[in-house]
């Protein structure tokens, strides 16, 4: 009788991280995307004076659940258009809401 060697466990590949950013909702009126802006601080090089810069970014919102003034969390993903590169996440903090018309 010849034993067999126990059949191995499949191997499971994990994801990779994805870079995660917080940023602020700045357009919303598009279907589907979202304009965020993340701001950052660096310190110049020669100067050494602090200041900020920031980057806008597309991000695709599948739920149109972020509006603008909102604080969200965006994700990097693979290239969903022509300048989507980024997926909403979460909302982290909802933008106050503005008084209703009457």
């Amino acid at each position: 009788m010849t034993k067999t060697a126990p059949a191995p466990a499949p191997v499971v590949e994990e994801r990779a991280q994805r870079k995660t950013l917080e940023g602020v909702v700045v357009s919303d009126k598009m279907d589907k995307t979202r304009v965020v802006r993340v701001t950052r601080t660096v310190r110049h090089p020669f100067y050494q004076k602090v200041m900020t810069k920031s980057s806008k970014f597309h991000v695709h919102d599948e739920g149109n659940q972020a509006r603008s003034g909102d604080l969200v969390e965006i994700a990097s993903t693979r290239p969903l258009s022509k300048l989507k590169r980024w997926r909403l996440v979460r909302v982290v903090k909802a933008a106050p809401k503005a008084a209703e018309a009457k």
